[in-house]
């Protein structure tokens, strides 16, 4: 059946323990011919540390091409790296840089802005100043849990601007998946469970089909009732088992079993790859734009001989840093990303096998999703 299981969970935890820091030296050791790709400017992300914020992965996946609201969102998101040490020169420079941007560089992020939205694009950027305003006072306080809430709100605001940014889908799907649903943007699902609500973003932007796939899924009242099949701490919590001998979802248009394919978008690239890994295709230092690096990232199962083969089945990963370091993940590149929890981290610390999906709904962006016509 198509489950985890299938896909050898235990030789991914033994890898993952016992040759990360062999990949490592292996892949910094490799050198590759140079290949000219179509550049995709979402993908821009700072150097440094892992990104392990399932909200920041999504801001950065944005398929968006303005350098200022970039460093505007990295000044801000940099805070994160030293509030835990309470850090406060670095902190305070941070919100500096902020602070100039938005004073004299105000300009060059309005002007990515469609003018139908501008106004409400002006809306934002006037609520993030008076935030780091506000940010400052706090830094200067030294009053740690309040910048970090004030944080997390004034990135939303950034966030916020940066989709109003987005003017039209990137690129085109192939073909050969014209018959499959597609989401053409994003949507946020909430999944209520016995134990509480998890928000999830999906993105359509980085894999369309597999989010298009999954929101048609929502919409059809499918993962209603199911029990999460599968539970391994630290690691993964798996779903999406239908009742009966089926392990995916049958269409009722068609009767046939829906599958769909492993979809991976590379940073810096303008479309996915689709059915191949990344270690098939000797793309070892290639990075997605969606990793295995936040807690809670969303992705699809699937079994291991074939890229081809999910259906309904997802899991949610459960990232534990002492086991899989952020940005040395074997699971990049091998299963598709689709999104990442935005809300209910407490629920999904929670939840084991056996407990169930009350609902599922999209919430937001069903107006995202294109279903084929039959």
């Amino acid at each position: 059946m198509l489950h985890w299981s299938n896909f050898s969970i235990d030789r991914c935890k033994r890898w993952l323990k016992t040759t990360v820091l062999a990949l490592l030296l292996f892949t910094f050791s490799l050198s590759f011919s140079s290949v000219s790709h179509a550049k995709r400017p979402s993908s821009s992300m700072p150097a440094g540390n892992a990104i392990t914020d399932g909200r920041a992965l999504l801001r950065y996946a944005l398929p968006i091409d303005n350098q200022t609201v970039r460093e505007l969102q990295i000044s801000l998101e940099d805070i994160g790296n030293h509030i835990r040490s309470k850090r406060w020169g670095p902190i305070s420079s941070d919100i500096s840089k902020a602070s100039r941007i938005l004073s004299i560089r105000e300009s060059d992020i309005l002007k990515s802005i469609p003018d139908a939205k501008k106004p409400e694009a002006e809306t934002l950027v006037a609520k993030v100043k008076e935030g780091v305003s506000q940010l400052s006072e706090a830094v200067e306080a030294k009053d740690r849990e309040k910048v970090i809430d004030l944080k997390a709100k004034i990135l939303r605001s950034v966030g916020d601007i940066e989709e109003l940014m987005v003017t039209k889908f990137p690129f085109e799907v192939p073909s050969e998946y014209a018959n499959l649903p597609q989401l053409k943007g994003r949507a946020t699902v909430a999944v209520e469970t016995e134990k509480g609500t998890i928000n999830v973003v999906v993105d359509g932007y980085s894999a369309p089909v597999t989010a298009g796939n999954f929101v048609d899924l929502v919409d059809r009242g499918f993962y209603d009732g199911l029990p999460f099949i599968r539970s391994e701490e630290s690691y993964v919590l798996q779903t999406g088992d239908p009742e009966g001998k089926e392990v995916g979802f049958i269409d009722p248009a068609t009767g046939k079993y829906r599958n769909i394919p492993l979809e991976v978008l590379v940073r810096d690239e303008k479309e996915p790859i689709y059915g191949i890994t990344l270690e098939d295709a000797g793309r070892y230092r290639d990075e997605p734009v969606l990793p295995f690096s936040a807690y809670g990232t969303v992705a699809m199962a699937r079994a291991e001989a074939e890229p081809d083969s999910a259906s309904s089945q997802f899991f949610f990963f459960l990232f534990e840093p002492e086991l899989t370091p952020a940005g040395l993940n074997l699971l990049d590149g091998r299963y598709t990303v689709f999104g990442y929890m935005i809300e209910g981290k407490e629920v999904l610390d929670q939840l084991k096998q056996g407990d169930k999906i009350v609902s599922a709904k999209v919430i937001k962006g069903m107006e995202n999703l294109l279903r084929p016509q039959v």
